[in-house]
């Protein structure tokens, strides 16, 4: 069932006990919108918890003061942020929260409808502008730490407000959130600009591997464990590579190939103008937005590239 924001804000008013989920191989967005929302509600006198599958990277600790990553109460509201399937909640989650998540707030097209409730804004570059607006719904007071916490969301869902999903709206949002005391320059250091040593190495080792195709309209990246091992670098590490491919002049498609710890390997798909990057994620059973999108292949990684060479091919003719 497809709610609107009134009703999103009635059913937090309602209960006291509320948990918040996190998708797996978390990111500024779903992190960002899920500490920002479980801080506004612990002002109100609720118990809260947020909760991730994965590791979080320690640049995100600024984000969870305060804010309980562990439950020990019943939920009476099991909220789902960021989350367009619930397999994107990870193994374990979805395991005990994928079909008891009460509502779920999104932005993903490809939303699946799992929860209850679902208020979906696809206009919303990012969730963290859904909690902005729902916050003020609530009259919350939004505190420096939220503010960063929501400018994380914004910034990084718009790759620092260049991507096309960027709206005046992001800049309206991301101005409002300075003035109420983000550390915007933190942020934009953090998570755009400052490279550890270990992914300088991943990087380069990633872009080595890096090869054209569709007479260079397409370039793939591949990621492997080996390269992350040799290198140093974590999983969350990765992130940032998934744009790296998308800056070569003449490509419209870029995918980075991530293989996971099980073999299977995650793409992640970045596009230009009217390829649609969910459309060829969908047909192997992803999802995302018109500009960015992903899914997982369980295959190696020579069929993984001729796979989605094939389904590129049918998108840009």
């Amino acid at each position: 069932m497809l709610i609107e924001i009134e009703n999103c804000a009635d059913s937090l008013r309602e209960v006291q006990k509320i948990l918040l989920l996190c998708h797996a191989h978390p990111d500024g967005d779903t992190l960002g919108s899920a500490t920002a929302l479980a801080l506004a509600l612990k002002a109100m006198g609720k118990e809260i918890a947020v909760l991730c599958d994965d590791e979080i990277a320690p640049k995100y600790d600024f984000m969870f003061t305060g804010v309980h990553r562990t439950v020990d109460f019943e939920p009476e509201l099991i909220v789902a942020v960021d989350v367009a399937d619930p397999e994107l909640l990870g193994k374990n989650l979805n395991l005990k929260y994928g079909e008891k998540v009460d509502m779920c707030i999104d932005h993903h097209t490809s939303n699946r409808s799992f929860a209850q409730a679902t208020w979906l804004d696809a206009d919303s570059a990012s969730v963290a502008e859904m909690v902005y607006e729902l916050l003020r719904l609530l009259e919350a007071e939004i505190t420096p730490q939220m503010a960063s916490c929501l400018f994380t969301g914004v910034s990084t869902d718009t790759g620092c407000f260049r991507f096309s999903n960027t709206t005046s709206r992001s800049h309206r949002i991301a101005a409002e959130l300075i003035d109420a005391g983000a550390d915007s320059q933190m942020i934009i250091q953090n998570f755009f600009e400052i490279k550890s040593r270990s992914y300088a190495m991943l990087e380069k080792m990633a872009m080595d591997e890096l090869q054209l195709y569709l007479g260079g309209r397409c370039a793939i990246m591949p990621v492997t464990r080996a390269m992350l091992g040799k290198s140093g670098a974590s999983d969350s590490d990765t992130d940032r590579l998934a744009n790296i491919p998308r800056r070569i002049e003449g490509v419209v498609v870029a995918v980075t190939l991530k293989e996971q710890p099980g073999g299977e390997f995650k793409a992640s798909v970045r596009t230009h103008g009217d390829v649609d990057a969910s459309a060829i994620c969908e047909r192997m059973g992803g999802g995302g937005h018109v500009g960015a999108a992903g899914c997982t292949l369980q295959m190696p990684l020579p069929a993984c590239v001729a796979r989605i060479i094939e389904e590129v091919e049918k998108e840009i003719g």
